[in-house]
């Protein structure tokens, strides 16, 4: 009863202060305001398909098993919907709070490029299954691509423009847990 009574109390005076709508624990399963962790179906994971965002606590975390020695994909849609982007050129980054128990890649996927491998990634490296914030530069020398996936046929300042997601890939097994993202300069927007 307590309990109730305390979340209809924060929605109320999230309200009345102005608070962003996804700053108020009244509203949609999100972290950090991103609704939309999304396993793709591409590889073998846990889940298969669908929403990756758990209860964790008194707030959400998205958890996804890479399984076997093939490509897996997890995707963040940064606008919250598929056909939303984000204009990331003056971010100097992001800090993503993380476990992996190996290495993986982000991609940055432009709206404008959005379908095949052929993207520009950053590495995100293991953690051992422990819990970390880490910072990741958007400066282009921070980002390369695959030669597996092939070369990207537009620059990374070109995908900085029209930004919709973060893609997270890798070929190996592994165990994600990601707790937190904030983008410098941006909010997602609650939709």
């Amino acid at each position: 009863m307590i309990t109730r009574t305390l979340v209809a109390l924060a929605c109320v005076l999230s309200t009345l202060v102005g608070a962003p709508a996804y700053a108020s624990p009244c509203t949609t399963p999100s972290i950090d305001g991103y609704t939309q962790w999304l396993a793709s179906g591409e590889g073998t994971t846990v889940p298969a398909t669908g929403s990756l965002l758990v209860r964790q606590g008194h707030g959400y975390a998205a958890k996804v098993a890479f399984l076997n020695a093939e490509w897996h994909v997890a995707v963040l849609w940064l606008g919250n919907q598929f056909d939303a982007q984000a204009d990331l050129t003056r971010s100097k980054g992001f800090a993503l709070t993380y476990s992996a128990t190996d290495d993986l890649y982000v991609q940055l996927r432009p709206a404008s490029h959005w379908s095949g491998g052929d993207k520009w990634v950053t590495k995100i490296p293991a953690t051992g299954g422990k819990i970390v914030k880490r910072f990741f530069s958007f400066a282009p020398t921070s980002w390369t691509w695959l030669p597996e996936l092939g070369q990207p046929s537009y620059s990374f300042p070109q995908a900085l423009t029209d930004a919709r997601g973060l893609v997270f890939v890798g070929k190996t097994a592994n165990q994600l847990d990601f707790r937190g993202l904030q983008v410098d300069g941006y909010r997602p927007p609650h939709v």
